[in-house]
């Protein structure tokens, strides 16, 4: 039976950017290509703040919880059934040294320590990392106002987040792909609107090519993730982003 690990999502935002295609693919490994919508790439940052975090059959009470941001790209890959769609995470972070030891070792998702800071309110939510080479500040209102250039309403770009549920992060030794299903009975999310948004890691790609597009933001969703294969790809080069810029 593959592992599974269960937790909550006590409060989630999905900052999402829309990247030129070409952009996005020199990105990724071999084997993954970018998802588009509306001849967009889709890529963006969760900064997820997890609780009760445990193997499936523990009790919660005795979980972890810490903050965590992973930055994402919306991917496709062919495999022997078709066509699949999930997303591919080259950066993930967290503040607990647990994932920073764990992760690419006994649990997949190589993870760096960094530092987290904010608030938040019934309405607003406010997180910054700080991380070597990484930093991410976000400020966000929840509304009931939908804007967004890539999905013509709220419950569009829930189907389409909620069907990419595999993430693919690079091993420890940058050979492969390691998987994580996300799985729930509760999926709901909400509109958030962006009053400040900066993520080093989408400033650092050429000039005008990534532009904040929406944020949906989530709130006490227990959820399990399995264990899954990788597809036939190779984790590609890390320091390619670098070139890029």
């Amino acid at each position: 039976m593959k592992p599974r690990l269960a937790a909550t999502i006590e409060r989630r935002l999905l900052i999402n950017y829309r990247v030129d295609p070409e952009v996005a693919l020199r990105l990724l490994p071999a084997g993954l290509r970018p998802q588009l919508v509306n001849d967009q790439a889709v890529a963006g940052v969760c900064l997820l703040r997890l609780g009760s975090l445990r193997p499936a059959w523990v009790a919660p009470a005795v979980g972890w919880g810490a903050e965590n941001a992973a930055h994402r790209i919306a991917v496709e890959w062919d495999d022997a059934h078709g066509t699949q769609v999930g997303v591919y995470i080259p950066e993930r972070h967290s503040a607990s040294w647990l994932p920073v030891v764990a992760g690419g070792r006994l649990l997949p998702g190589v993870h760096h320590h960094a530092r987290f800071a904010g608030h938040e309110t019934d309405g607003h939510i406010e997180v910054t990392m700080t991380a070597p080479g990484t930093h991410v500040h976000a400020a966000v209102d929840l509304t009931e106002d939908w804007t967004s250039d890539l999905f013509a309403s709220v419950e569009d770009a829930s189907a389409f987040f909620r069907n990419g549920a595999v993430g693919w992060s690079p091993s420890r030794d940058g050979r492969r792909l390691e998987g994580l299903r996300l799985e729930t009975t509760r999926w709901q999310v909400t509109p958030g609107r962006a009053r400040a948004v900066r993520s080093s890691f989408f400033a650092a790609l050429p000039a005008g090519t990534a532009t904040l597009d929406s944020v949906l933001v989530m709130r006490d969703v227990p959820i399990t993730w399995a264990v899954v294969a990788g597809p036939t790809a190779s984790a590609g080069d890390p320091a390619r982003r670098a070139r890029l810029a």
